[in-house]
């Protein structure tokens, strides 16, 4: 298994409040997080940085205490990303000027033929296999209510003026309630998990393009792409071969 990331702060912001960790090869666990922060002050950089650190550290931590099988994995997922709210939640109320920070947050654990995910917030994550392209987490966004409610349509969506809205986020309250699944990951699907600075500047078709054109060099393409595109916001990609 191979992967590659890639951050970069975008044209347009003071600094940047996305984060991420990937595993190497030679790890025991083969782990990959995004976490994209908000919130004045340092308050983004700071809660996106614990939510990895955090959540990162639980699962490997306690993955061998655990039965390996379905449930107790993704049970394992749930726990981290509960454990990272708290953390953030408490830290927030340490300091005023990190009151209102907060975070989204996406796991992916990689156990042959699977990846376990758990998600919170509107970062993302993808797969492709074969000629398919499918995000597999829903964004906890109010414009993503707007379309699963047939409000609008996808295609308003992209443009509307509230799509930055969260319904729900990471560290913004004492609980939080991830989404946790799991899905098959075979030999030559390709995972990409990113923050919402790529996929606000970037549709779903020009993305997989650029994997198909060369995934060994798609973290790169898909920020300088972006970057181009105006790079309104933080911009962070991984892809997991």
């Amino acid at each position: 298994m191979r992967a590659f990331a890639k951050s970069d702060i975008g044209k347009l912001r003071d600094m940047n409040q996305d984060s991420f960790y990937i595993s190497t090869p030679e790890d025991k666990l083969q782990l990959f997080i995004v976490a994209d922060g908000m919130g004045g002050y340092k308050g983004g950089e700071i809660a996106s940085k614990l939510a990895v650190e955090t959540s990162k550290n639980y699962i490997i931590n306690n993955f061998d205490s655990i039965e390996h099988n379905r449930e107790s994995i993704l049970n394992l997922v749930k726990s981290a990303m509960e454990y990272a709210n708290l953390v953030v939640f408490e830290k927030s109320k340490e300091i005023p000027e990190l009151e209102n920070m907060g975070t989204t947050l996406d796991i992916c654990l990689v156990i042959p033929n699977k990846v376990y995910i758990g998600h919170v917030g509107d970062s993302r994550v993808y797969r492709k296999r074969k000629d398919f392209f499918r995000k597999l987490t829903t964004d906890h966004s109010y414009v993503q209510k707007l379309v699963s409610d047939g409000t609008i349509t996808k295609e308003e969506a992209y443009n509307h003026p509230k799509k930055n809205m969260l319904i729900k986020a990471l560290g913004c309250s004492s609980l939080v309630e991830p989404d946790i699944m799991v899905k098959g990951f075979l030999k030559d699907d390709v995972l990409l998990m990113c923050s919402d600075g790529l996929t606000n500047m970037l549709r779903d078709e020009e993305i997989v393009e650029i994997i198909n054109e060369n995934p060994n060099e798609a973290c790169n393409r898909l920020v300088d792409k972006a970057n181009e595109k105006g790079g309104l916001d933080n911009i962070t990609a991984v892809i997991i071969l």
